[in-house]
């Protein structure tokens, strides 16, 4: 029996328990109103309800002797060994090892979409996070927001979220002007610009551009200057894309900020120009010394921001506006945006910007701030000459040990990661821990093969001994876990729940065995045991897919 499962049982046990102590109590109650919780101890049942004390003053009664109702009904419900009132009015309830142990084949037989839940369902989400200017590689910072970013994409898709993984691209302004002097300074041999970037990348980008188009030195200046900053670009933004990628990150859409700038072929507006009339409509747009401003502290920035200079130039926020009204325009109700840990001041201010255009600030917009994140003993690129690019710790660490270490912690958090312990191949490394569980699945798969041992026969009422309770409680977490971490935004969540997953499964195979032993006969037990064995391992897989990390099948 699965939590929804019991849920629905329970409230068909307390709906005419509580209509019949206040005609209409019950109207409209459904069984996410009577939620199920896993006791901290085992010992007191595999669930736990407190309905009884959420409703007795909606239906004037006693909590204790309510919930001494609810267990007598409850007791009648197929699949339940046993319930128990606990103090106020605690319920516990004790499932059958029939009831409980059924999970592990609908676990075999969801697959892959096992802990896939309609919890978002409905919500249409624009996720932009990483951002990194085309101006230079991936750096650590990028990182952590790639890492995280997509294990919540992955997590809000799996709670049934229709999501756009989104790449801005800062490819306007006056850092393209100085990466584009740059390259070409280098391509003609000359010294790095006073305000230009420096590092070996840039004369590399500076080679490639040469070799992609030999005459960029004959060309007229203007024309010599923006060639080389827009193949650099090119080449450049090709080399982040790729970077992301063999991180196991994957973008559905780079949106280009130069779109925002852009007239239309007859000199239609641009998005930026029409952002301005368009939150002008919404009545916080005001004009004044010759320069036009939004009213933000209307919805709590600390002041008024300007959008278009009083020398007819728009700001960096007249972008951000076009952006999120953009944003709107394609269908998005939902914005998320994953900032740096240098971003802080832009939580109001986008948040202002939502209102000004007209949407709910509390309900439309997240800004998530992430904080810094350094790594023991990283010296800094050879190429980048001041980041810890994203290749050199993929190359060092390994993309699974990286990926899982950056999702193991709250974004919120400063975070060191130390790479002695992630290199090790032992039970200190968290992300070796989980995936030699899920490996040890499959060696127990394997062997059980070779032995007789198949899945030909499944009786859950053998799965009596503590370690398999225990293992199959947790199993029945998954989805929920999934849920949660998805509506709170915390992939670290499932990194922690595979953790704990994988220590009960270890302790499972001390105690139970799979294969018999000697020439003792094949039972329907050990063909049991291999469903529970090869559930646990379909969700060590699922959560660690969540994750961005690979399931090995040997290590």
């Amino acid at each position: 029996m699965n939590p929804e499962a019991l849920s629905a049982a329970l409230l068909a046990v307390v709906a005419p328990l509580a209509e019949a102590r206040r005609p209409g109590a019950a109207e409209g109650l459904t069984p996410a109103d009577l939620p199920l919780e896993r006791p901290k101890n085992r010992d007191h049942g595999d669930w736990a309800s407190n309905a009884a004390l959420k409703l007795a003053k909606v239906v004037g009664a006693n909590p204790r002797e309510f919930a001494a109702d609810i267990a007598a009904g409850l007791t009648e419900v197929d699949g339940v060994a046993g319930v128990e009132v606990a103090g106020p009015g605690f319920i516990n309830i004790r499932l059958d090892a029939a009831a409980a142990g059924a999970l592990a084949k609908t676990i075999v037989d969801a697959g892959a979409a096992f802990g896939s839940n309609e919890s978002q369902r409905g919500n249409t989400i624009n996720l932009e996070f990483v951002s990194a200017n085309p101006t230079g590689p991936m750096h650590i910072g990028h990182t952590r927001w790639a890492a995280l970013g997509d294990s919540m994409a992955r997590l809000l898709l799996a709670s049934g979220a229709t999501l756009v993984r989104e790449f801005y691209v800062n490819d306007a302004g006056a850092q393209m002007d100085r990466f584009g002097r740059s390259v070409l300074a280098a391509a003609k041999g000359e010294p790095t610009p006073e305000d230009g970037y420096p590092g070996s990348y840039i004369d590399d980008l500076a080679q490639r551009v040469l070799s992609a188009v030999p005459d960029l030195l004959s060309l007229a200046g203007d024309e010599q200057l923006a060639v080389a900053r827009d193949r650099a670009y090119e080449l450049q933004l090709g080399d982040l894309q790729a970077s992301l990628e063999k991180f196991n990150v994957h973008f559905d859409v780079f949106f280009s900020e130069r779109t925002l700038h852009a007239k239309g072929p007859n000199g239609e507006p641009s998005l930026v120009d029409e952002a301005v009339d368009r939150l002008r409509e919404q009545g916080h747009v005001f004009d004044d010394d010759g320069a036009v401003w939004v009213r933000t502290t209307d919805f709590g920035d600390d002041k008024d921001r300007v959008i278009r200079r009083s020398n007819g130039e728009y700001t960096y926020f007249a972008a951000d506006a076009a952006y999120y009204l953009n944003k709107g325009d394609r269908g998005f109700a939902h914005k998320i945006y994953l900032l740096g840990a240098d971003h802080h001041g832009y939580v109001h201010r986008l948040k202002a910007l939502a209102g000004a255009a007209g949407d709910d600030p509390d309900k439309d917009i997240e800004v998530l701030i992430g904080q810094l994140v350094s790594v023991n003993g990283a010296r800094l690129s050879k190429r980048a000459g001041n980041i810890i690019e994203l290749d050199d710790l993929r190359d060092w660490i390994g993309t699974d040990a990286l990926r899982y270490s950056l999702a193991r912690y709250p974004a919120d958090s400063p975070l060191t990661l130390d790479p002695e312990i992630l290199r090790k191949r032992t039970n200190d490394n968290p992300v070796f821990y989980v995936q030699y569980a899920h490996a040890r699945t499959h060696n127990v798969g394997r062997n059980a093969a070779t032995s007789g041992v198949d899945r030909s026969e499944f009786a859950p009422e053998l799965l009596t001994h503590e370690t398999e309770s225990a293992l199959l409680g947790a199993l029945q977490e998954f989805p929920r876990i999934v849920g949660f971490a998805a509506e709170v935004r915390e992939p670290h969540r499932v990194a922690r729940y595979l953790e704990e997953l994988a220590g009960l499964y270890h302790r499972w195979y001390d105690n139970c065995r799979v294969i018999p032993l000697g020439d003792e006969p094949v039972e329907p037990v050990h063909r049991t045991r291999l469903w529970l064995n090869d559930a646990t391992g379909q969700v060590l897989r699922n959560g660690l897919d969540l994750l961005g990390v690979t399931a090995p099948e040997r290590m």
